[in-house]
């Protein structure tokens, strides 16, 4: 499905969220359409006209969300593609049900993005398994609590000291940084992160939007490598989610793999500052030196 709409021309500067939204209309197949503006919070720091790979996540775990809603479901699982880089330029999402079921159904969203030329080009797209969901607290387990402890109490305490200043810039401007481990150096590293800013201008961030969002940073929380010698950029973006997402803050315990062929796997536990580890995340990585 391609979107077919005339693009914007409205001028989007000085917006404090990642998108302004700009149209949304029904296709010729029954899809709900919406065109966003990207903002300068959008943008990625390995490169001045990239987007980031959270924003976008999020934005298509939106459109998942909004789509055919059911109540007593949630969203388990959640694969993100980026089919290449994203520019900062305007987006379109939308979604559909691939697979319907009371119990169990996926979804599927795209993300288009327009190029200098003016025309639409698919950009990333997400899949998302929707599962029933049913009273299971005499049965609690979290599997990854031995590794990392209990929540932190004391994260507005901590600060984002050892964050690279080369990073500081579009999408992770947007967020609010806490480390408490060996950030960049040996071992497991830990951030809590949060939405300084709304995804989407206008709207209250959902816990699972940020969720997505905050996600992709993994492999810069785990990172191994410097910035400066190497990229090691994500091709794509699982989130498995066993616990739903409560609090505003969303820490990553995070490692990253670095094989001897420029091969790469960032993963990491997702923990709920409330009750600890809530999920797993995992993204598959392009080193390459500069």
């Amino acid at each position: 499905m391609s979107p077919d709409a005339p693009l914007s021309s409205e001028s989007h500067a000085g917006v404090a969220a990642c998108y302004r939204p700009v149209h949304t209309w029904e296709s010729e197949v029954g899809e709900v359409v919406e065109e966003f503006a990207s903002t300068e919070y959008a943008g990625s720091a390995w490169g001045p006209d990239m987007q980031h790979g959270g924003p976008v996540a999020a934005l298509l775990v939106r459109a998942i969300d909004r789509c055919q809603p059911a109540v007593g479901t949630r969203i388990s699982r959640i694969v993100v593609e980026i089919l290449g880089p994203i520019p900062l330029t305007s987006v379109r999402t939308a979604a559909r049900v691939v697979r319907p079921g009371r119990r169990v159904a996926l979804l599927e969203s795209d993300l288009w993005v327009v190029t200098r030329d003016g025309r639409w080009q698919l950009a990333a797209q997400a899949r998302a398994w929707r599962l029933a969901a049913s009273a299971t607290e005499d049965v609690v387990n979290r599997a990854d609590e031995w590794s990392w402890g209990d929540p932190s109490p004391e994260i507005e305490g901590l600060t984002d000291a050892g964050l690279p200043e080369e990073w500081r810039v579009g999408f992770v401007n947007a967020l609010d940084w806490r480390i408490e481990r060996s950030f960049g150096g040996p071992g497991t590293s830990l951030a809590w992160l949060r939405l300084a800013i709304p995804l989407v201008a206008g709207e209250s961030t959902t816990p699972l939007e940020q969720c997505a969002a905050i996600a992709d940073t993994a492999n810069g929380v785990g990172a191994r490598l410097d910035a400066q010698r190497f990229t090691y950029l994500n091709t794509d973006l699982t989130i498995h989610l066993f616990d739903a997402p409560t609090g505003s803050w969303i820490g990553l315990a995070a490692e990253t793999s670095v094989g001897p062929d420029g091969l790469g796997l960032s993963s990491a536990v997702m923990l709920d500052a409330a009750v600890g580890p809530i999920g797993r995340v995992a993204q598959t990585l392009l080193v390459q030196r500069r």
